[in-house]
């Protein structure tokens, strides 16, 4: 997502309007695990359930019921994802991609699946499956699909009906294309028309029965960045706040009960991750309802927001006075605790990390996902001098992008985790299960030294050859419920 001026008006108005009134609050089953890792990537705990802790925090769990952490980063949106670049997310420890898919690449005919780009997304998560990666498919639009400029991103042209209304795009605004007369009449068509609704989840189910059976398949993100039709004007604040609350509510609300039952109809393994609008980033607490897995067993079911800052995407230098950290962690909490859903931030990262206050934005980010978020993903891998890469052009952490690509804890015996710079710190639930710890090369190239408390932990370090991410396993014999446990790590 990248807003630009007449976006960030409207969503800062928003704000205002809508942070005034809060949203109301509203025995797990086994799936395979991955595969061992290859070439010295480390495998990734598919997450087969979920815990609860005292506080409502939902959190997954593999099925030793060891609390997990999903690390990692959007792949390219415009299909130029390569394995290669799995390999590069493996090797520097990281276990989790997101993966944009298009219906209109996927579909470019009304019933018929595109052999070609099947095959490049079979291609990628085979190879997800040897190194161990867990894998989201994000379902990807922006601005609905090519009819608005969107390329070959997003909802067919042939599932787009704009009633004959103007659209006027602003090359210095994308985003603002969301408010032209057309786009909404064709998001209107898409969420109320029944052969539209109809073909869309014809769609996501025969692309989950294509999908099902990868071993690297996390599950989908049902619908990126939706939107939806706004009666008024747009400039309004109350307008904007009272479209944005009817829509997940309402029609948003529908659309996601359809697209579940559709996914479930092939695949029960699968997590199934729900979004609100791109309002949330502001501290805009969502208006979703809950929502019903008809799976056997317990509900696979997550919420997966964005992490943005309006200002920051129109190019500013972050502000750490403005409160954007505070209003979207107040914001966040309130209805995945309500509705027992673990969180799994689905993009996040500011277009140019190089500038004193994004630097200390990626900080605080990583630290907020860290007391709230179950995983997340960061827009996105790529090497480049800006423009939201991750990487430099040389493949080292981008300037500024350090916090991202540091130590973490990927599964825990215990509650309450916590990860501060290169000290990680928890408290155990005395079942004695190990611990694992990543070490990301960008950081520990040569391995670490490891002090752990309590003394009589058992620990182990496993340090790969050729670069690749290393591994700290803790094990706790004798400790008993309740004790705190800190992990100090100090490159080798």
């Amino acid at each position: 997502m990248r807003l630009r001026r007449t976006a960030v008006a409207l969503l800062l108005a928003a704000t205002a309007a809508l942070t005034a009134t809060p949203a109301p609050a509203t025995a797990t089953d086994s799936a395979p695990a991955s595969t061992p890792a290859h070439g010295g990537h480390r495998a990734a705990h598919f997450p087969t359930g979920t815990v609860t802790d005292p506080d409502g925090r939902t959190a997954l769990t593999d099925a030793q019921g060891r609390r997990l952490q999903l690390r990692g980063f959007n792949l390219d949106k415009y299909a130029e994802a390569t394995p290669a670049d799995l390999d590069s997310v493996a090797a520097q420890g990281f276990t989790l991609v997101r993966l944009p898919v298009s219906w209109t690449r996927l579909e470019p005919e009304r019933g018929r699946l595109d052999p070609v780009e099947l095959h490049r997304i079979r291609q990628l998560l085979d190879r997800a499956d040897q190194l161990g990666l867990l894998v989201l498919v994000d379902f990807h639009q922006d601005v609905y699909g090519p009819e608005f400029g969107g390329g070959t991103n997003g909802i067919p042209v042939w599932a787009t009906r704009d009633d004959g209304l103007p659209f006027t795009p602003d090359p210095n605004d994308w985003f603002a294309g969301y408010f032209q007369p057309a786009v909404q009449a064709a998001f209107r068509h898409l969420y109320d028309d029944p052969d539209l609704r109809a073909w869309q989840a014809d769609f996501y189910t025969r692309l989950a029965r294509e999908l099902r059976g990868h071993r690297s398949l996390l599950g989908y993100d049902l619908f990126n960045e939706p939107f939806g039709p706004v009666d008024g004007d747009p400039t309004d604040p109350a307008v904007l706040a009272a479209a944005s609350a009817a829509l997940e509510q309402g029609r948003l609300a529908g659309m996601y009960r359809r697209l579940i039952t559709a996914v479930r109809r092939v695949d029960s393994r699968a997590w199934l991750f729900v979004e609100p609008t791109v309002l949330v980033g502001q501290g805009v607490p969502t208006r979703l309802p809950g929502f019903t897995d008809p799976r056997p067993g317990a509900p696979r079911l997550g919420y997966a927001p964005h992490f943005y800052d309006t200002a920051v995407e129109n190019g500013a230098d972050w502000n750490p006075a403005d409160g954007f950290i505070q209003r979207y962690t107040a914001a966040i909490t309130a209805y995945p605790t309500a509705n027992r859903l673990p969180v799994l931030v689905g993009e996040w990262g500011p277009p140019n990390s190089r500038t004193p206050g994004n630097t200390q934005l990626v900080r605080r980010q990583v630290a907020a996902m860290d007391g709230f978020a179950d995983g997340w993903t960061m827009w996105y891998w790529c090497r480049g001098t800006g423009g939201y890469c991750a990487l430099d052009p040389a493949g080292h952490p981008a300037p500024g992008d350090e916090p991202a690509f540091g130590p973490y804890p990927v599964a825990v015996a215990g509650t309450g985790v916590r990860t501060v710079g290169t000290t990680v710190r928890w408290t155990a639930d005395g079942s004695g299960r190990t611990g694992e710890l990543v070490l990301p090369p960008a950081g520990f190239p040569h391995g670490a030294r490891v002090t752990v408390s309590p003394a009589d932990a058992r620990v182990e370090v496993e340090q790969p050859a050729g670069g690749c991410a290393g591994t700290v396993r803790i094990r706790l014999p004798h400790t008993r419920p309740g004790t705190p446990v800190t992990v100090a790590l100090t490159a080798g």
